[in-house]
């Protein structure tokens, strides 16, 4: 292997402290991504499992279906621009741990990315930037949902 650019997959793991059932729910759930996913930001439901959100570098759309497989606790995202070809690029699993403080239930969520063929080194590179960032916004938004904002709602609970 050459350099971090030139590789074929990404992962990226980090301790949620809430329950894994929970943050499965919540990596399931393609409205929820469109609050952490930098690449398909806003996500609207258009059809049955089917999300549109927008990339925050470019403005262009993209197409994602989430699904969940519960026996092995993670989402498989199927992306892509056209509905007949979404492929299975990113990967979400979540597994409980006892890291964390005692008493508090925790797990692990990892973020799998396989590099696209003809993937260039900047857009992979991007990619690998992009999953480290959304990694933390994942974990925030977990740890953060049952405590209101100020001046807000009641926060979603997943």
């Amino acid at each position: 292997m050459s350099s971090p650019a030139s590789g074929l997959a990404h992962v990226t793991s980090i301790v949620c402290a809430v329950d894994a059932a929970r943050a499965l729910r919540f990596l399931g759930d393609g409205l929820s991504l469109g609050r952490w996913a930098l690449g398909s930001f806003g996500t609207r439901r258009i059809g049955r499992g089917l999300y549109q959100g927008t990339s925050l570098f470019d403005g262009g759309t993209v197409l994602i279906r989430p699904v969940i497989d519960h026996d092995r606790s993670q989402v498989d995202y199927w992306v892509g621009t056209r509905r007949d070809a979404l492929s299975p690029r990113i990967m979400a699993r979540v597994a409980p741990t006892q890291r964390g403080t005692p008493g508090v239930p925790a797990c692990v969520v990892s973020l799998v990315a396989w590099r696209s063929d003809g993937m260039g080194d900047a857009g992979w590179a991007r990619l690998m930037a992009c999953h480290e960032a959304e990694i933390h916004l994942i974990q925030s938004l977990l740890e953060t949902a049952r405590r209101p904002r100020r001046g807000a709602g009641p926060a979603r609970v997943f």
